[in-house]
């Protein structure tokens, strides 16, 4: 049931919507990031911990420990999501169009023929024809749309009810040694489009998704909670009649506007193509999603498929999966039907198609002068190091700026009052910043394997960066790490919270010339 103006819902056998298209390879990795990573396999520890994006459980479940901290990231438990962006009127009759995508996780539960003809569960079984078929947990893709026209009762906006029906899917084995049981249970939510109009031709958009059924019990697993949770939530949004306006490089008329903006566990960038030559920036469709991305990004061109790792390089994930000895491979083939589908493409991908994942030059700009010495190297332009990224040792890919521009907004010299190499932030009564020795103590919810491995180890501060979330990072160097100068000359660090950081130089007293009494 829906209420408001011009509501309208659509489930999975939609026709896309042309400008949908656009975005559609993007779309998908995100829909599928850390679906299922390499070695593909169900026996690997990191596939035991899946899906950390844009998961909405029912309030009660995640709030059970007290209300969460909304931030731009989906990559914390939440309940709900939250869009807003501003989009321009070119028409009267102008609509927007939002559709919603997500995964449905669906229990694989494999069971043995019992000698009375019965079944029972078991982790894994071999048939005759010498196939293996494992327990494990899939997923199915859904959609919803919605539709809103854009007139004078826009700002009432609309809900509709979104979901997906449980079910049971039973499959015969052959020679009648089992069968494979596929159990999805019901999911409910609800989607929200309001307009607010802020001038004839500009109106703030809000989307709001959340998950409305009912919760588990408060100290049900994850694992367990998962069979009814949204997964790898994210929306499209696009429209007749309509542009949206980039919320990462506005036009300076609106950037109160766009300040005013609030996004919750999502962010909003433009897809496709700039309509309008990209001076400002606009597009006719908008992806927001749980993992924050640049405005208009795209999957490389040389890339052959989905890997369910979109932060990773396509070539050393082919090196490694070709590297699969034959059991490895058999494991991951009975794992799930997607790791089946990306160890056929590597085993028959052709020998010029692997070449062009070797490299490809995106632009050519000028050289810049190398640093004087003692210096280091500036990252390059636009480049900010991502938590994941550091974590696993890797840099994200960067895009080069012109010559002459302003340094990048995280820069020395970037963002007024923002200096990461002489930035401080105070940790148990001690400024910390470029210089100050620290000891590492990653926390145990929230911390990656490889924080856990750096436990007690002592560091020096490199910089102190500021998100585009409003947390803070510290990047640091190891003091026991042999490399640690070439990883300082690359600017390649490890970054860690304040509150994973004990400072080893204990709170400064105020010296004489620090009170006010001695600057009077």
């Amino acid at each position: 049931m829906a209420d408001g103006p011009a509501a309208s819902t659509a489930t999975a056998d939609v026709s896309p919507h042309a400008d949908f298209e656009q975005v559609g390879a993007v779309a998908d990795a995100v829909l599928y990031e850390g679906y299922l990573l390499y070695p593909y396999r169900r026996s690997s520890a990191k596939n035991r911990v899946r899906w950390q994006f844009g998961v909405l459980f029912p309030r009660d479940w995640v709030e059970a420990d007290g209300p969460v901290t909304p931030t731009v990231s989906g990559s914390a438990d939440s309940w709900y999501q939250r869009t807003e962006c501003l989009a321009r009127i070119r028409r009267p009759d102008a609509t927007v169009r939002v559709r919603l995508r997500y995964l449905q996780m669906q229990r694989k539960q494999v069971q043995e023929t019992g000698p009375e003809g019965g079944h029972r569960d078991v982790p894994s079984l071999r048939t005759a024809d010498g196939s293996v078929h494992l327990t494990f947990d899939e997923a199915v893709p859904r959609e919803a749309e919605v539709t809103l026209r854009l007139d004078e009762r826009a700002h009432h906006g609309t809900t509709v009810p979104v979901g997906a029906p449980g079910g049971t899917d039973v499959e015969p084995l052959p020679g009648d040694a089992g069968r494979v049981v596929r159990v999805r249970e019901e999911l409910r939510g609800s989607v929200t489009v309001t307009a607010e109009r802020l001038a004839p031709d500009l109106v703030r958009l809000q989307v709001r998704t959340a998950h409305t059924g009912l919760a588990p019990a408060p100290r049900t697993a994850r694992d367990e909670a998962l069979r009814g949770a949204f997964i790898a939530t994210h929306t499209l949004i696009g429209g007749d009649g309509v542009e949206f306006v980039s919320l990462i490089d506005p036009p300076a008329a609106l950037h109160d506007q766009v300040r005013a903006c609030r996004n919750e566990f999502t962010f909003p960038v433009l897809g496709g193509v700039s309509s309008l030559g990209g001076d400002p920036p606009t597009a006719r469709v908008l992806l927001s999603a749980p993992i924050i991305l640049p405005d208009h990004p795209q999957v490389a061109p040389e890339s052959p498929g989905d890997l369910h790792d979109a932060a990773e390089i396509d070539e050393i994930l082919t090196l490694r999966t070709m590297l699969l000895t034959d059991e490895e491979k058999r494991e991951a083939r009975a794992t799930d039907p997607r790791a089946a589908a990306i160890l056929d493409r590597v085993d028959t991908m052709p020998p010029e198609v692997f070449a062009r994942l070797h490299g490809a030059v995106r632009s050519l700009t000028p050289s810049r002068p190398a640093a004087p010495p003692g210096e280091h190297p500036a990252a390059p332009p636009g480049e900010r190091p991502s938590r994941a990224a550091a974590r696993s040792g890797e840099r994200p890919s960067h895009l080069a700026a012109p010559s002459g521009e302003r340094p990048a907004w995280w820069q020395e010299g970037g963002d007024d009052g923002l200096a990461p190499a002489t930035d401080t932030v105070l940790v148990d009564g001690v400024p910390l910043g470029g210089g100050s020795r620290v000891r590492l103590r990653p926390r145990g919810r929230g911390a990656d394997a490889q924080d856990m491995f750096l436990a007690g180890r002592t560091a020096e501060v490199a910089a102190v960066f500021h998100d585009v979330d409003g947390s803070v990072h510290l990047a640091v160097t190891l003091d026991d790490d042999p490399a640690s100068e070439l990883h300082t000359w690359y600017g390649r660090f490890h970054y860690f919270r304040p509150d994973e950081l004990e400072p080893l130089e204990p709170a400064r007293e105020p010296a004489p010339s620090d009170t006010p009494a001695a600057e009077a």
